[in-house]
């Protein structure tokens, strides 16, 4: 039996390796989503369907689910992977790029959720893998509002399992640390557009914007987005597929690190890796 898959957000990055390897997946339909289709002539001709799909759009997306189960009758896996993030200090953000950043990385993800439930519930059966971070378990200076909205797709995440399980509906949350995609550029970009020049927090946002350098930068530290891609593929195939993929080797140190040492030894390591003198 094949099954629809719909991925929001496969332009670039994680989307696009994980459409790419879904296509050799026979049992697959895949469905390739961007606010911008024209982007997507390759995975087009490798084999994907193509849907135009803003997630910050109530019609774009009922229409794109519409498509989806005019076809099939239900969706059969969602992976909602659409997201970015805009950094900068707590103070300093503009609260109107706050709210862009949540609708695409948590109220975009909830109603997509929403409008696919329905016609998994009547099929029985379902699988939703929300892509997350890292940063919904740790915390980095200047990072707090993308951090914000990782820790919400957390909550939402974990509310979700438990109410679909009796559905036949599989929930997982997919926990990516530093990976190699145009993110790391966002990211830079918007930090030095929120930073007030010779401000406040010029000396911590000099810091987070090395920090974030040279993190991209280290093979060591970070992984390619098929990494990603293979994580999410295994919690749409497993029989019974994990709650968390933590992904990366220094993610799962850092997580862990976290969880060990409590607020106050973290921030002492967080002190010495963003030295602002």
């Amino acid at each position: 039996m094949t099954a629809a898959v719909l991925l929001t957000g496969t332009s670039s990055g994680i989307g696009r390796a994980t459409a790419r390897r879904l296509l050799h997946r026979p049992e697959f339909v895949v469905y390739a989503t961007a606010r911008r289709p024209e982007t997507l002539t390759d995975l087009a001709a490798a084999g994907a369907r193509i849907l135009a799909l803003d997630v910050t759009d109530e019609d774009s997306m009922r229409a794109a689910v519409d498509a989806v189960e005019a076809e099939h009758g239900a969706v059969g896996a969602l992976v909602n992977n659409a997201g970015f993030g805009a950094y900068g200090t707590i103070e300093e953000t503009d609260l109107e790029g706050v709210r862009r950043q949540f609708e695409t990385n948590v109220f975009g993800l909830a109603r997509m959720t929403q409008l696919v439930l329905p016609g998994m519930r009547a099929a029985g059966r379902g699988r939703i893998v929300n892509v997350g971070s890292m940063g919904g378990r740790i915390v980095f200076p200047a990072g707090g509002y993308y951090h914000a909205s990782k820790y919400a797709v957390e909550a939402l995440t974990d509310a979700l399992r438990f109410e679909v399980a009796p559905f036949g509906i599989a929930v997982s949350l997919v926990e990516p640390g530093i990976i190699r995609t145009g993110f790391g550029g966002t990211a830079a970009d918007t930090l030095a557009g929120s930073a007030t020049p010779g401000g406040p927090y010029a000396a911590l946002n000099d810091a987070a914007d090395q920090q974030m350098e040279d993190s991209y930068r280290s093979t060591a530290f970070s992984a390619p987005p098929e990494t990603v891609a293979k994580a999410i593929e295994r919690a749409l195939t497993a029989p019974r597929p994990r709650t968390r993929y933590v992904i990366t080797p220094a993610a799962k140190v850092l997580v862990q690190a976290r969880r060990l040492l409590g607020a106050r030894a973290f921030d002492a390591y967080l002190r010495r890796q963003f030295r602002t003198s």
